[in-house]
C-alpha cells in the first residue's frame, strides 16, 4: 500500500516556495504525513572591502546558521497550521544535503519547485532540483516549471496522467500512479510516445509505419497492464516524447504527471532523454518515481 508519512520541504524562501506550499499542505493532509521545512545555506568566503583576496576571512557560519534557523522557525505558520512540522538548518551543498536528509531520516517524498525564469533559463531546470532528482531514492515531486507559480486548480492531484515506457520496468510505476490516483479519489490515465518516421519517399508508408509501432506498443502496455491488475485509458502518441505527454497532459486537465525517475538512472533507459524535458513542458507537477 502507498505510505506517505514524511514529506521533505526544502525552501529558500522565494516565491516558488510560496507557490509549492499549497500543493505540500494538500499532499499532507490527504496522506496524514508530517512536513519537514529544510533551508540550506552554502558556505562562503567574504573579501575585505580594499578587494585584496590576502585579507579575505571566514564569515562566521554558527551566525549565519543562528539566522536561518530564526527566520525559518516563523516559515509557513500560517499554511501549515494544524499540521505537524519539524524544521531543519543547515550548511552546505545544497543538493548534497537535501538528498543526505532524505536518505537518512526516511523522507517518502521530496517537494521542491524549479526554477524558470526568463527566456533561457526556461530551457534548464535548477540546479539542485537536476541534482536532487538524479541523486535522491525517493519520489521528487517538482512544481509546474514556468514563472508563474503554479496553478492552484492542480492541488487536489485527481486527474493523474503516467508516462510509461512499454518495458517491464513501468509495471512498478504503473501500480504506483493507479495507488496514488485511488487515495485521491482520482482517474488514472496512461501515455506512452513512439518516435514518428521523418523523410521517408512515400508519406503513406510513413503512416503505416507508425501505425504499426503504436499498435506493437499498445499490444505490450496492455499487457503489462493486465499483468499488474490496473485498468486505465491509454494513448499511445506520435512524435517527441515531452511534447506528447504535454499535449495529453492538457487535453485532459491533468493534475499531475507521474514519471519513473528510476530510469533516469539507466544507461539505455527511454525516459532517461526525456525526463528533463517532460518536467520543464508540463502544465502542472510531476511527480519523479
Amino acid at each position: 500500500m502507498l505510505a506517505i508519512k514524511n514529506i521533505l520541504f526544502p525552501i529558500d524562501f522565494s516565491e516558488r516556495s510560496c507557490g509549492a506550499a499549497p500543493f505540500v499542505r494538500a499532499m499532507a493532509q490527504r496522506f496524514g504525513a508530517r512536513i519537514t521545512l529544510m533551508s540550506v545555506v552554502s558556505p562562503f568566503w567574504q573579501a575585505a572591502s580594499s578587494g585584496d583576496l590576502s585579507g579575505s576571512i571566514v564569515v562566521d557560519m554558527g551566525e549565519i546558521k543562528r539566522d536561518l534557523e530564526a527566520r525559518l522557525n516563523g516559515a509557513f505558520e500560517k499554511e501549515f497550521a494544524g499540521l505537524a512540522v519539524s524544521r531543519v538548518a543547515e550548511i552546505g551543498d545544497p543538493a548534497e544535503a537535501i538528498t543526505r536528509y532524505a536518505h537518512t531520516e526516511g523522507a517518502d517524498v521530496i517537494m521542491m519547485p524549479t526554477h524558470g525564469y526568463g527566456p533561457f533559463r526556461s530551457l534548464l531546470l535548477g540546479s539542485v532540483t537536476a541534482k536532487v532528482l538524479h541523486d535522491a531514492q525517493c519520489p521528487v515531486w517538482t512544481a509546474t516549471h514556468m514563472e508563474e507559480p503554479p496553478p492552484l486548480k492542480h492541488v487536489a492531484g485527481r486527474n493523474v496522467l503516467c508516462a510509461v515506457d512499454a518495458t517491464p520496468k513501468s509495471s512498478p510505476l504503473i501500480q504506483w500512479a493507479a495507488e496514488y490516483a485511488k487515495v485521491t479519489g482520482g482517474t488514472l490515465r496512461l501515455v506512452h510516445a513512439v518516435s514518428g518516421i521523418q523523410g521517408w519517399p512515400e508519406r503513406q508508408l510513413d503512416r503505416e509505419f507508425e501505425e504499426t509501432l503504436r499498435a506493437q506498443a499498445r499490444i505490450t502496455i496492455e499487457k503489462l497492464l493486465q499483468a499488474v491488475g490496473v485498468r486505465a485509458p491509454l494513448c499511445v502518441a506520435v512524435g517527441e516524447v515531452a511534447g506528447a505527454v504535454r499535449e495529453e497532459a492538457e487535453r485532459h486537465n491533468t493534475d499531475l504527471i507521474v514519471i519513473g525517475r528510476g530510469l533516469l538512472h539507466e544507461a539505455m533507459g527511454r525516459l532517461r532523454t526525456h525526463a528533463h524535458g517532460i518536467i520543464r513542458q508540463a502544465p502542472c507537477p510531476v511527480l519523479s518515481v
